[in-house]
């Protein structure tokens, strides 16, 4: 993983021999003061065992070998006390953040396409007491609107401060609050509040202009929709007997009516507190329901996790919060002390979308020290800064390369590079706010290359987790001081995990040196099953004969000597190809999408063939020049569908696909460059930007059929 230079030899002899007289020099003090001994001891400690030595026993944190961690503070077994515990201890401290928008331009592209742009002003906050005053208001007038406790009401609405306050109503009230991704198609969002039964949902005027209006019509039950940002300017599209309210004035009944909240019958730890509608890779979106207890546990064995969390911490909010890593952490923080400010992919940085040159971007005001996400925008932020450091002069791109290298063979042996970092990474730092002590990442595998990246350019640990929303988002989360790559950690204190054979792609818990097989979730953590779908509960969940609830996850992974828990495959992404072989298409996805080439992969393959394919979304840049270098002239979409690009890109995927240690039968044949984007509003990703295989193969049925020679 190490980047290549082009400097003199002779030159470079000189300059490993300062880094070493360098090294030397100051070894012993930082040794002394920085406290890394402990750090180095941690990184080889054994972090997690198996409960027993029968093969498939479950493995455990050594911190919960005797008992599993499942409430936060005592007492605290339901997510309403949690806040309030909270709310009591941090009472005039600032919890959530919001910006205000200072002016909003049109600003017309070359293309004659016109952008939003805007200019933000300073975050404004709401501190812990104003936070549980406006919840408790709400909550009591939805009650006055006629929501009962124990009955489904739906949230359909970006991440933004009032999403945590209706969610914290809910929690108070004992309403079960359905999530929706702000991202979903007309069929799926009818679908989740059909199925769901809803009679009143809570969205955004620009939600409920752009999506919900087109769809009430289909909602039978549907009564009330309240707004968290003010009236629309249109409402005679609604039919009779949907009426509009808006989030402040439902607030101003139940602040008249405070005898409403104590006739209201408070959770108990087993109540449903959230049914959470998957973006799901597959089909129609199911809803998961978690209860209380299960988030409870979750969020405590997130938060045994980032050392020193506390009122000093700053989160970044800009993930989906109906995303249940987004909900668990923005949780986490809450229960801490910490603040939580609010942002959106569009204007998190300067250079995001939606924010006007020359303005600020979320991250340069807030300057959040925590921070989560998903690879594919890490291995965005990899790519810009990597093209970024292409265009340098020769000079600065090699004293880059030269530093990445020396600072990946100090993190590698469990060291620290302060000159590195104050003299080299500050710039790069800086596009994160500069502050970032913590930087979590869950919702599919992070590539071993950009992780290892995202340690060394911005200077912090870079925690993989691994959860699903039917445990509540908890499983798994590196420890800080874990600086190895391509793993997930081990089970967090909530949790055990082990491992079940699966024949059918020979991994098996007898395996040597590593016990491979089906990655089973049991504790508190695991969630009560899907809303309305016995049946797929029964096939997704099990209870052991001392209880324990399972969940049998459908990934592979393998567990190493010291507890740590790597995803090595899934079980929907293997395919026997006709000559028995089989391909793992995410092992093939995950080789090639670190390409420079390559913005997005999706591999392919059939049962009755003998290779695999695949569909590709290039870079733009690198494949006009690309294209310019090879003589070949015509607009984006025909550089992307001439047969002499694909051919290659082809020859560049085949090259990275052999240094990646492909078998022959793994490497794509042939290739289909796409012009378009796979974003979530196309419906071919998930929200966390995971394929959606199903949409995909649909998707390109024409040129699976061409690339396999089917004639019609």
């Amino acid at each position: 993983m190490k980047l290549t230079h082009t400097i003199n030899p002779v030159f470079l002899q000189l300059i490993n021999f300062i880094i070493l007289v360098y090294t030397f020099i100051t070894y012993v003090p930082w040794y002394i003061l920085s406290g890394s001994r402990q750090t180095l001891a941690k990184s080889k400690q054994i972090k997690a065992k198996p409960v027993t030595n029968k093969p498939g026993s479950s493995y455990r944190s050594v911190n919960s070998l005797h008992c599993l961690a499942s409430v936060l503070y005592p007492g605290c077994d339901t997510l309403d006390k949690a806040f309030k515990y909270a709310k009591t201890k941090f009472k005039d401290k600032k919890l959530l953040g919001t910006r205000e928008v200072l002016k909003e331009e049109d600003e017309i592209q070359p293309s004659g396409r016109v952008f939003k742009k805007v200019i933000l002003g300073k975050y404004t906050w709401l501190s812990y007491d104003e936070v549980y005053i406006k919840a408790t208001n709400f909550g009591n007038g939805l009650a006055i609107l006629g929501q009962q406790p124990k009955t489904n009401i739906a949230i359909f609405c970006e991440t933004r401060a009032e999403w945590m306050i209706v969610a914290q109503a809910c929690f108070m009230c004992n309403y079960q609050l359905v999530t929706l991704y702000a991202t979903l198609g007309g069929p799926a969002i009818v679908h989740g509040l059909n199925e769901s039964e809803v009679t009143t949902i809570i969205t955004s005027k620009e939600l409920m202009q752009t999506k919900l209006k087109e769809i009430v019509s289909q909602v039978p039950l549907l009564r009330h929709i309240i707004t968290v940002d003010g009236k629309p300017t249109t409402w005679s599209e609604f039919p009779k007997g949907v009426i509009v309210h808006t989030m402040a004035s439902v607030q101003a009944m139940g602040a008249k009516a405070d005898n409403v909240s104590k006739q209201q019958a408070r959770p108990v730890p087993s109540d449903i507190a959230v049914i959470m509608y998957t973006s799901g890779s597959t089909g129609l979106p199911k809803g998961v329901m978690i209860s209380h207890s299960n988030l409870i546990a979750g969020i405590t064995g997130m938060a045994e996790r980032i050392p020193h969390l506390g009122e000093k911490d700053i989160y970044i909010g800009y993930l989906p919060l109906a995303h249940v890593l987004e909900l668990s952490a923005e949780l986490v923080c809450l229960s801490h002390g910490c603040r939580i400010g609010y942002s959106s992919p569009q204007t998190l940085a300067d250079q995001s979308s939606k924010i006007k040159k020359g303005s600020k971007g979320d991250v340069t005001m807030l300057r959040p020290t925590l921070m989560a996400s998903v690879p594919e925008i890490m291995d965005r932020i990899y790519k810009n800064v990597m093209n970024k450091v292409n265009e340098m002069t020769s000079f600065q791109r090699n004293l880059f390369i030269l530093a990445y290298n020396y600072k990946m063979e100090q993190i590698s042996n469990g060291y620290t590079t302060p000159l590195c970092d104050s003299l080299i990474f500050r710039k790069v730092r800086l596009l994160l706010g500069g502050k970032i002590r913590v930087l979590l990442c869950g919702g599919a595998p992070l590539s071993a290359a950009t992780q290892r990246f995202m340690n060394i350019c911005f200077c912090c640990p870079v925690g993989q987790g691994y959860g699903l929303t039917e445990s509540a988002g908890a499983g798994t989360i590196t420890e800080v001081w874990d600086y190895t790559t391509g793993r997930v950690g081990a089970p967090l204190v909530c949790c055990e995990i082990k491992l079940m054979n699966w024949e059918k792609g020979g991994y098996y818990n007898t395996d040597k040196p590593y016990p491979r097989g089906e990655i089973l979730i049991g504790g508190q953590n695991v969630t009560m099953g899907y809303y309305k779908n016995e049946e797929r509960t029964k096939k997704d969940f099990t209870v052991d004969e001392t209880g324990q609830r399972w969940l049998h996850t459908g990934d592979i992974g393998e567990f190493h000597a010291d507890g740590c828990l790597k995803i090595i495959d899934r079980k929907k992404d293997l395919v026997k190809l006709q000559a028995g072989e089989y391909v793992s298409l995410g092992k093939v996805e995950a080789a090639l999408k670190n390409l420079p080439l390559v913005d997005n992969i999706c591999a392919y393959a059939s049962s009755f063939q003998s290779y695999v394919i695949a569909f590709v979304v290039p870079n733009q840049k690198e494949l006009t020049e690309l294209a310019r270098k090879k003589g070949f002239k015509g607009t984006w979409e025909e550089i992307c569908t001439s047969a002499e690009m694909e051919r290659e890109v082809l020859k560049v995927v085949t090259e990275a696909a052999s240094s990646a240690h492909l078998e022959k039968f793994e490497i794509p044949v042939k290739i289909r460059l796409s012009p378009d984007p796979w974003t979530p509003e196309t419906g071919l990703v998930t929200d966390a930007f995971k394929l959606k295989r199903r949409e995909l193969t649909s998707h390109y049925q024409m040129d699976i059929d061409r690339m396999y020679g089917k004639t019609k």
